[in-house]
């Protein structure tokens, strides 16, 4: 088999793995803009109603507005936090430094129903935290991995060689990491707080295990509509988080992009 051959293959393989991956996400456009009253493809006909019905409702308005309020809450928490470990572990000699990687990718590893449990539990025995900051925690712990591995590999990138100048002409260590190297890693911090923020703001179960009756998120509420009425009113509301992540990710594929030279 010639390489031309081979390479026709991979392209139609790749393709179909595209396909594949995609036309569930697409079709739940069709059904965003049925005009029927229940869920129906291919829809006999296109309307804006249910889309309408969704940005006007009083009870997706306030889930949509706690899912903001949290994903911020819990983003700000994550970047800090893996801000502050991915120097330590870039800049910092510490030994057993794989293993300390290990410990903070296992929110990432383990399932998110059994971290959902856990944090159940443990919010359970502590008590001492409301239903909105329970979810905010537990949402930045899920949001760290992501939020270390993409800082600690953009510093890894940065020559502490530009700090050693600067402290050798009078710098103090923070001054030189606030006005070389931080710059320097400006756009992988904005991508890890987009990352963080998706994270959060598409995240279920443990909003489902920390949240009470009043304290429903963007997807326990459209966890609930798909549970006991099941109208399109759910693909409208779907639709509008795709549109959402997907502006989120080019956002973050256009922070990362390095200029040419």
């Amino acid at each position: 088999m010639n390489s031309h051959r081979v390479g026709f293959l991979t392209s139609g393989l790749a393709v179909t793995v595209l396909l594949f991956l995609i036309l569930p996400i697409v079709i739940i456009f069709p059904l965003a803009f049925n005009s029927s009253d229940y869920l129906s493809f291919p829809p006999e006909s296109l309307s804006v109603r249910w889309v309408r019905e969704v940005v006007t409702s009083p009870g997706w308005l306030a889930s949509a507005w706690l899912s903001l309020r949290i994903a911020v809450v819990a983003t700000v928490i994550a970047i800090a936090l893996s801000l502050l470990t991915a120097i330590a572990l870039v800049r910092g000699n510490i030994r057993f430094k794989h293993g300390l990687y290990a410990l903070i990718l296992l929110p990432m590893i383990v399932p998110n129903i059994i971290s959902a449990i856990a944090m159940y539990f443990f919010f359970a025995e502590v008590n001492d935290f409301s239903s909105v900051a329970e979810i905010s925690i537990g949402h930045a712990v899920l949001a760290i991995p992501i939020a270390t591995i993409i800082i600690a590999s953009t510093l890894q990138g940065v020559d502490q060689r530009l700090e050693n100048a600067a402290m050798t002409l009078g710098a103090t260590r923070f001054i030189a990491f606030r006005r070389i190297t931080m710059p320097l890693i400006a756009p992988g911090i904005a991508s890890a707080c987009i990352f963080a923020f998706l994270s959060s703001f598409d995240e279920l179960l443990v909003a489902m295990f920390m949240g009470d009756r009043n304290t429903q998120t963007l997807p326990v509420h459209i966890w609930s509509s798909v549970t006991f009425q099941l109208d399109p009113s759910i693909a409208a509301v779907s639709a509008i988080l795709v549109l959402i992540s997907v502006a989120a990710l080019l956002a973050a594929n256009f922070l990362t992009r390095k200029p040419r030279a």
